[in-house]
């Protein structure tokens, strides 16, 4: 048997081959997969792209022109009144004008 692998050592290479090989392909699939993957989802980006923004506003409306108004005036007032509790206790006539300027906000 030494004497052919010296004749032939493709003959004796080739089971090490075949295993070298399929250790390749076996480890190039998932990467393969994956550039499949990421092609796709580079060609469809912008139908997914608004698929999402379909879903998030179907779940999360947008608020209308009065409804923001109305939460930023809530928020106003009610910053207003953090203040003034704060500046309270130095100073009381200051905090009853940041009650009263947050009472018309």
């Amino acid at each position: 048997m030494m004497f052919l692998n010296i004749a032939f050592p493709a003959s004796s290479a080739l089971p090490v081959a075949q295993f070298a090989i399929s250790g390749l392909a076996a480890a190039a699939r998932p990467l393969l997969g994956l550039g499949i993957l990421t092609t796709m989802l580079l060609v469809f980006r912008p139908i997914l792209s608004g698929l999402l923004r379909a879903v998030w506003l179907s779940i999360f409306p947008k608020l209308s022109r009065e409804e923001r108004t109305a939460r930023r005036t809530l928020r106003t007032a009610m910053t207003l009144n953090r203040i003034a509790r704060d500046a309270d206790a130095c100073s009381p006539a200051m905090a009853a004008e940041l009650r009263a300027m947050a009472g018309r906000a």
